[in-house]
């Protein structure tokens, strides 16, 4: 073989070896990094927390995070269903109930604030300044001043409808005249309230987040109970053997760790702390 030939030989072997490299980088570029499914509700989605929350875990891990933001009672039955690898909501009645059932072994209290009554600054229900929630649920519905619930099974309606009762009022005999049920997120609800200059309760998240507040101002705050705790599970693999147990066990231990829990205490609007740490077992 002559050297020209051989040399041609060889440019031709190192093109083809060069695209076969060049096919596999690309490949590996384009393969899908490890991601997980969080089943969360939508005051932590539509606070901001996430945005400020997951680029720190997946810098820190590599694991990427779909979060599919519901009402709390929609994300524990989408968890249920075996559409999520881990769940991130605060209602802690329906929390249990998904661990008796077998969804999960073990919940975390990850974090915490509380929720608010907002309301016109007219306040035609007199509640500005009061203390005792259920008694502000009273006079709101004394004065058949207009309340928008977001009706939809999420942690904040679960919390509004024991509050109502406590108050020994039953909040459907008004609905459709004072009381009107929206059956939507915390941004939504919010939105209709300031539309309507209705009363709502609201998880202080998303209130500090919430840009079109018109007349509307925090009326009620400070009662222990509006406490708003969060909680954290992993979807149990013996249930659904699809589920993402280490990557998902790993997003649930980052929120524990400090490193999470610094994180999350970390996130502010105007100066002021949306979440409150909040881990234990």
């Amino acid at each position: 073989m002559s050297r020209r030939m051989f040399a041609v030989r060889c440019i031709a072997w190192g093109a083809a070896l060069g695209l076969v490299l060049g096919a596999t980088g690309i490949a590996r570029a384009q393969a899908p990094a490890a991601f997980i499914v969080v089943a969360s509700t939508t005051s932590t989605e539509q606070s901001g927390l996430f945005k400020h929350l997951l680029p720190a875990f997946t810098k820190q891990t590599g694991i990427e995070v779909r979060v599919v933001a519901l009402g709390t009672g929609q994300a524990l039955d989408s968890a249920r269903r075996g559409d999520a690898d881990v769940v991130l909501v605060h209602d802690l009645p329906a929390e249990q109930k998904f661990i008796a059932e077998g969804f999960a072994t073990r919940r975390h209290d990850v974090m915490y604030n509380d929720f608010v009554i907002v309301g016109p600054r007219a306040d035609p229900a007199r509640i500005a300044g009061l203390k005792d929630t259920p008694e502000a649920l009273r006079r709101i519905r004394a004065a058949q001043a207009p309340f928008v619930s977001r009706g939809d099974r999420s942690g904040t309606h679960a919390a509004e409808l024991r509050l109502w009762s406590e108050a020994g009022v039953d909040p459907a005999a008004g609905r459709g005249a004072w009381y009107r049920e929206t059956g939507s997120g915390m941004g939504p609800a919010l939105n209709t309230a300031a539309a309507m200059d209705a009363y709502l309760l609201a998880d202080r998240g998303t209130w500090l987040n919430f840009r079109n507040r018109g007349a509307l101002q925090v009326l009620v705050e400070g009662d222990r109970r509006l406490f708003n705790q969060y909680g954290v599970m992993l979807v149990d693999p013996a249930r659904h053997p699809h589920v993402k147990r280490e990557a998902g066990q790993a997003f649930v231990d980052w929120l524990l760790s400090a490193d999470g829990q610094r994180t999350i205490a970390a996130y502010r609007i105007g100066g002021e702390q949306l979440f409150f740490p909040g881990s234990g077992s």
